[in-house]
């Protein structure tokens, strides 16, 4: 995860950086040199927070497809020297996606361009999955011996194929190669590998590293520390408290309770996420003193561990911590955002609107209170909401925003809904479906757009179906 630098939510490059549908809508109306700069701008230069979360690919490729884009950019991208130096999938996966996506619509270069990048690119193996899904066996035969040439004939060489094969996204071309009956040296590698991943991972079957049954409440909890202690550092404090649930019984409350009080680090956040899992009567005065400690471990695991609690008891305990500063008081806002009652919708509306004051529209704790608004349809937030809609970087909290205005903005369906059949994530394009007014043109057209689009999702076409039947509600 990463902070990209996000242009103003006003500009065309704000705009498409944020994956929204007015991104596509200004790009065909703004002249096409600038639209295309700016295209190319976002797929070379990944703008999302979280790339392995948010969608941007589909939404690029057929902003590519409609301004007749070229691929220049983008070659030089895959084939700059930095490739040599950093492979990272962060660095190249998006144009590749993006490149896929083309192939998909035809587009011979798109494909010829993904040939290339999974013969001689650092990041192939994402290129070969790209290629999987949507090139020929000719072309996938064709590629083997270049990929294979990647591993030398070594020990460590055929350890790293091993690897290779074992991991793959999308096992087509493997298979391919292994059958292949005109290249039976590379089918019998291919072969080789494959049964060798299959041994290794029966043989770490065999060494399970982990607390074995019949452990103490002790044991568990020095295993735990001993992961903290070690280099590379090993978190187990999570797997620890699973571990404890099998071994720990009501006799050793108090050993526990003591643990989560005094013990060291890894062990404390142990015995504090034992006690909130088993709703334990001191487990919320515990996780308070918890998270103002100065150490991370601790605190994280306290706050986490109250977010993971359903009592009552934790939702009274949230409202009076509702006014803490840290991030304990913003899972308190979450939970009763989450969890509260119509009698809640004042103080949920207030920590929104002080979570977009203080910390912005890319708050954490915004995912939550969004949602919350919108299960609550707190008719007021409504502003807050459009607000967090047009500036947030996120197109998941842009699409939980969206949600939540269908529940509370009378306006939803010809405003922010229209623009939402173009939103980069499938969830806020089928929301969109099911809410935006027909009496718009555009709406129509892009609706007819979608369910003819095979590379559109299943959720989505259904979704605009719906709207075609005789009995569908006009909005």
């Amino acid at each position: 995860m990463f902070d990209p630098d996000i242009a103003p939510s006003g500009t065309l490059l704000g705009l498409l950086q944020r994956g929204r549908g007015d991104g596509t809508l200004h790009a065909l109306a703004a002249p096409r040199a600038e639209a295309l700069a700016a295209l190319n701008h976002c797929v070379l230069r990944d703008p999302r927070r979280d790339w392995q979360l948010e969608n941007r690919s589909l939404y690029y490729a057929r902003l590519y497809v409609d301004l007749d884009g070229g691929l220049g950019e983008i070659e030089q991208h895959l084939f700059h020297p930095d490739d040599l130096l950093e492979s990272g999938e962060e660095r190249t996966g998006l144009a590749l996606a993006v490149l896929g996506h083309l192939a998909s619509y035809g587009r011979e270069d798109a494909l010829a361009l993904l040939r290339r990048y999974a013969a001689r690119g650092g990041n192939w193996s994402w290129a070969l999955d790209e290629l999987a899904l949507r090139d020929d066996d000719a072309g996938l035969l064709a590629l083997g011996e270049a990929v294979l040439a990647r591993f030398p004939h070594t020990p460590e060489g055929e350890s790293a194929l091993a690897a290779a094969v074992r991991d793959a996204f999308e096992p087509r071309p493997w298979r391919l190669w292994e059958d292949d009956p005109h290249a039976p040296a590379l089918g019998a590698r291919v072969r080789a590998a494959r049964e060798q991943g299959s041994f290794d991972r029966w043989q770490r079957q065999l060494r399970p590293s982990g607390p074995r049954p019949g452990w103490s409440v002790r044991e568990v909890l020095d295993w735990a520390q001993q992961g903290l202690d070690q280099h590379p550092t090993q978190h187990r404090h999570v797997p620890a408290t699973r571990c404890l649930t099998a071994v720990a019984g009501p006799e050793d409350r108090g050993e526990i309770i003591e643990a989560a009080a005094f013990g060291r680090e890894a062990a404390r956040a142990t015995a504090l996420r034992y006690l909130a899992e088993h709703h334990d009567p001191q487990a919320l005065d515990l996780i308070e003193t918890a998270a103002g400690d100065p150490a991370e471990l601790v605190a994280d695991a306290a706050v986490t561990a109250f977010e993971r609690m359903r009592s009552t008891a934790a939702l009274e305990r949230a409202r009076a911590w509702l006014t803490r500063t840290d991030a304990l008081g913003a899972a308190a806002a979450a939970m009763l955002a989450c969890r509260g009652g119509e009698y809640d919708s004042p103080l949920v509306l207030a920590a929104l609107r002080e979570a977009v004051r203080v910390s912005g529209c890319d708050a954490p704790v915004l995912w939550d209170l969004v949602d919350g608004a919108g299960r609550m349809a707190i008719t007021c937030a409504a502003p807050v909401l459009r607000h967090v809609y047009r500036e947030t970087s996120s197109s998941h909290l842009r699409g939980r925003a969206a949600r939540a205005l269908a529940a509370t903005d009378p306006s939803f369906a010809t405003g922010f809904a229209v623009e939402c059949l173009w939103d980069c994530e499938e969830s806020t394009r089928e929301l969109a479906a099911h809410h935006a007014t027909t009496a718009d043109a555009r709406v129509v057209e892009q609706l007819r757009r979608l369910a003819a689009d095979p590379a559109e999702e299943a959720e989505v076409q259904t979704a605009v179906r719906s709207r075609f039947e005789p009995d569908a509600p006009a909005v």
